[in-house]
């Protein structure tokens, strides 16, 4: 049977769904590839420009960069990119899809999407996540989480359907509003785990972006379902349609493994872990630390753990392994090293100085952990006198030229010392992976109130800026959740340090976190 297109949507029993009509407008669809080419590409373009027909919209088809002008994107409600694989835009052309972007410009990403522009940071974050791997076509649930959204309030809640099933490099859920994921229960080759996105949005740097890893095969673009899928995301991506693609706030947890020092464990790979990563081979007697992580003020602590074994004890303790215990709470077996589950405590005890977990049990393995919150109340400040008024002295640029040190560097060409030169040339890069840190030495305590940071295009969403007198014990001066990018200017209240630094927890982009310039201000 031909399909001639559809209208918004087709629902389970294939009945077209009428609604008004859309405000007309004009969609480029782009399919250059400079890696593997899908043959289901001409397909996906028949579908794109059938769709448009019976839509409202009307389609360019192209696979010549040079279209990627501001001028001529200018014309497109939407740009999407088909199926693309490798480096596709130059230099000149991202800079110009970059702008469109910027001016509210829609971006539709359809499967091998996510397999293109790796050394385009920029580009990771608009897609979401990068391409990982895949196993063989195959059967597949697909689950939906959004029910509302014009891309998927057609689908049943469990899709089920054949295509090519991708692995992705990073988990999109903290960055982008998850529409739909696999069910990896339902086929084999996963490696994500419980929580496989497939479908995703986000408004992105003014623009909007949408991105289905689904549409490998040609036989998806005859597919009514999948086409009102694709039907609807181009709708959101253009403006035209309403659904709520709000990512979820910046989680609060800690990473098991950012730990500082540690006694007897080990970091191990977990799909089903946040991250890909958990702490394990934890026995009793072992211990975690967390410069970083102040217990002051602390009044309750949650863990994610999982246990084959007898399970254990994780107690909360202040400044050492043998500090003050502050409480504890019972981490059971949970019937298997990938079944999670969240074990929460009130803590009694009161103390300061850095966080320490340390485990309790029997013999062997007792747990995993993957992640942790330390939960702080209102600490009310004891007031103090007003102070005789002095002369304030002179607020100045501390760290032009001294020493800087990192947890890593990308290269050789990237160093610690790139970030206190003065260079707007040079900059520090880390190794693609979180934590990261980045230290300057002031050579002397001085009194700081403000750090101001240049990123590159490989950003940190979210880090801590940090002092400390001994380059050992660490205070959290001023902490960012949910940075863009560009200069992040902080001020905070003066304290004295002469070691003040930057501490990464969560990249931006699938790079590392880059910077031009860390300058630290004070007297």
């Amino acid at each position: 049977m031909i399909l001639t297109g559809l209208i918004m949507a087709v629902i389970a029993v294939g009945a077209p769904m009428a609604m008004a009509a859309d405000p007309a407008y004009k969609v480029l669809v782009f399919s250059k590839t400079a890696g593997f080419r899908h043959d289901s590409i001409p397909a996906g373009i028949a579908a794109v420009r059938d769709l448009g027909t019976a839509n409202g919209f009307t389609v360019d088809a192209t696979e010549d960069a040079t279209a990627f002008t501001t001028a001529n994107l200018a014309n497109y409600k939407v740009v999407i990119f088909l199926s693309t694989t490798g480096d596709v835009l130059n230099a000149a052309q991202q800079t110009a899809f970059e702008s469109y972007i910027a001016a509210g410009g829609g971006y539709v990403g359809v499967h091998a999407a996510a397999d293109t522009e790796y050394d385009w940071p920029y580009y990771g974050g608009l897609v979401g996540a990068w391409f990982a791997s895949h196993p063989a076509i195959q059967q597949v649930t697909v689950r939906v989480d959004d029910t509302t959204h014009p891309s998927t309030a057609h689908l049943p809640a469990a899709w089920v359907r054949t295509d090519e099933l991708y692995n992705y490099r990073t988990n999109p859920r903290e960055v982008a509003h998850v529409l739909a994921r696999l069910d990896e229960s339902t086929y084999t080759g996963g490696s994500m785990g419980a929580d496989h996105p497939i479908a995703w949005c986000h408004p992105y740097q003014g623009g909007r972006a949408w991105y289905t890893g689904l549409g490998h095969t040609q036989e998806s673009y005859a597919e009514p379902a999948f086409r009102a899928h694709l039907l609807g995301g181009i709708r959101w991506a253009a403006g035209v349609a309403a659904g709520d693609c709000t990512a979820p706030p910046p989680s609060n947890a800690t990473q098991a493994e950012s730990f500082s020092s540690q006694a007897g464990v080990q970091i191990v790979d977990k799909a089903s872990a946040k991250g890909g990563k958990a702490v394990g081979y934890v026995e009793n007697g072992d211990w975690l630390g967390f410069s970083s992580t102040d217990v002051t003020g602390a009044t309750g602590f949650s863990a994610r753990i999982a246990s084959a074994g007898t399970g254990g004890t994780i107690q909360v303790r202040a400044g050492s392994a043998t500090g003050t215990l502050l409480g504890s709470v019972a981490a059971p077996a949970t019937g298997g090293w990938e079944n999670w589950q969240t074990v929460t405590t009130t803590l009694t005890g009161t103390g300061t100085g850095p966080l320490f977990l340390v485990f309790t049990g029997g013999a062997g393995s007792l747990f995993d952990i993957d992640e942790f919150t330390l939960t702080k109340g209102t600490v009310t400040p004891t007031p103090t006198p007003t102070p005789t008024p002095t002369i304030t002295p002179t607020t100045g640029l501390l760290s032009a030229g001294k020493p800087a040190t990192a947890s890593s560097v990308e290269n050789a060409g990237t160093p610690a010392s790139a970030v206190t030169d003065g260079n707007a040339g040079t900059r520090w890069s880390s190794a693609f992976a979180d934590p990261q840190w980045i230290t300057i030495d002031l050579g002397a305590n001085r009194s700081v109130n403000r750090v101001k940071l240049t990123w590159e295009a490989a950003y940190g969403k979210a880090y801590r800026i940090e002092t400390s007198t001994n380059n050992t014990t660490w205070t959290a001066a001023s902490t960012v959740t949910a940075s863009d990018g560009g200069t992040d200017d902080l001020t905070f209240t003066a304290t004295t340090a002469r070691y003040v630094r930057m501490y990464g927890t969560q990249r931006a982009t699938g790079y590392g976190y880059s910077l031009w310039e860390m300058e630290v201000y004070g007297t």
